[in-house]
């Protein structure tokens, strides 16, 4: 799995125009899932994602967590980050997983986060063509890939 986690002031997401996922002070999660993927990378993901300390304290220094900070959770779908451009200059997805594994390894990545911080967490729609709108708060924007824990 691989995570781009994105520190925002507030996010949205829209779907034809409707309004389907929006937070305030929190963390925009877009999340790329593999096809060798397993709960055991969820789990590792919800425990450093939820404790990650990427938030002022009140000395301006990042010190706290998403939870130290009662923060907002934004997860999106995106396949797209699980693609190989070693071979010319169209991206191949064969490393993302199909729907069959990805969608029920979302649904879960989306429950365990929300377990972890103590509150729903907001989400797009898999497989969606979404408008992600954010306000980038810093910018803090921090990569992490379950295959190099």
């Amino acid at each position: 799995m691989k995570i781009v986690a994105q520190r925002v002031q507030e996010a949205s997401v829209h779907i034809n125009g409707e309004l389907v996922g929006k937070i305030g002070k929190g963390l925009l999660l877009l999340l790329g899932i593999g096809y060798e993927d397993s709960e055991e990378d969820i789990d590792w993901l919800v425990k450093k994602l939820g404790a990650l300390r990427i938030f002022d304290d009140s000395d301006g220094v990042m010190n706290c967590s998403v939870k130290d900070i009662d923060g907002e959770i934004l997860v999106v779908s995106q396949f797209t980050l699980m693609a190989s451009t070693k071979k010319g200059n169209r991206p191949s997805y064969i490393n993302a997983a199909k729907p069959e594994i990805s969608i029920p390894l979302y649904e879960l990545f989306c429950r365990k986060m929300s377990d972890e911080i103590g509150k729903k967490v907001s989400t797009g729609q898999f497989g969606a063509d979404m408008k992600v709108g954010l306000i980038n708060d810093g910018p803090v924007t921090i990569c992490l890939d379950t295959k190099n824990k």
